[in-house]
C-alpha cells in the first residue's frame, strides 16, 4: 500500500517501527513521504493486513505454552500491545489466548506509544500491581525502552536477528525463565 507512494521500507525503517503502535509508524513514514492522512493510510493498510494475518499468521509455540502454564500457575498476566485493537483481539482470538489474561491493552487505547511507557504503566495498573514489581516479554527494542521506563524487568525475545547486540536478548521463553525472574 505504501509502495503506491514512493515508499520503499528498508531494514532501518522497520527498526524504527518494529513495537510501536500504528500512528508511530505512520508518522514516521508520512515524515519522510507525502501520504494521505493517518485514517485513510491506516484504513487502506489493515484492508488488505487484517485478512492476511487471519489467513497466515501462525504463533510461537514457545509464547502460548508459556501463557498457558503461567496462568495456571495463577501468575497474573496482561498484554501490552503496539497493535491497534483489532489486530490485538484478532491475535488473541486466532490462538484461543485471551481468556488467559487479566488484562489486555492495546496501542491505540495509550496516549503516547512505546517507546513512551505509558502503555506498561496501565498494564500494571489494570493488574493492579506495581510496575517494578512485573516482567515484561518483549521482541522490539521500541518496547523494552517503554518497560525500562515503567520500571519492568525485561526479558527481550529476539526471533529474527533485528535486536542490535548491544542488547541482551533470548532466543525463546519458557515459563521457567519467567518465573526466575518474578
Amino acid at each position: 500500500m505504501l509502495g503506491q507512494y514512493g515508499v520503499r521500507i528498508t531494514a532501518d525503517d522497520i527498526s524504527a517501527v518494529v513495537g510501536t503502535s500504528s500512528i508511530g509508524t505512520y508518522r514516521h513514514f508520512a515524515g519522510k513521504h507525502d501520504l494521505p492522512g493517518y485514517d485513510e493510510t491506516t484504513a487502506a493498510v489493515n484492508a488488505y493486513f487484517l485478512p492476511a494475518m487471519a489467513e497466515r499468521l501462525e504463533p510461537f509455540p514457545d509464547a502460548g505454552h508459556t501463557v498457558r502454564i503461567l496462568a495456571a500457575e495463577g501468575v497474573p498476566l496482561a498484554v501490552a500491545s503496539s497493535s491497534d485493537r483489532a489486530e490485538l483481539d484478532l491475535k488473541l482470538e486466532k490462538f484461543d489466548l485471551v481468556q488467559y489474561f487479566d488484562f489486555v491493552i492495546a496501542g491505540d487505547e495509550v496516549a503516547d506509544a512505546k517507546p513512551a511507557p505509558d502503555i506498561y504503566l496501565a498494564a500494571a495498573a489494570g493488574l493492579g500491581v506495581v510496575a517494578g514489581e512485573c516482567v515484561a516479554v518483549e521482541d522490539s527494542v521500541n518496547g523494552a525502552t517503554a518497560a525500562q521506563a515503567a520500571g519492568m524487568r525485561v526479558v527481550l525475545i529476539d526471533r529474527v536477528g533485528i535486536i542490535p547486540a548491544s542488547w541482551s536478548t533470548v532466543t525463546s521463553i519458557n515459563p521457567e525463565l519467567i518465573q526466575s525472574w518474578l
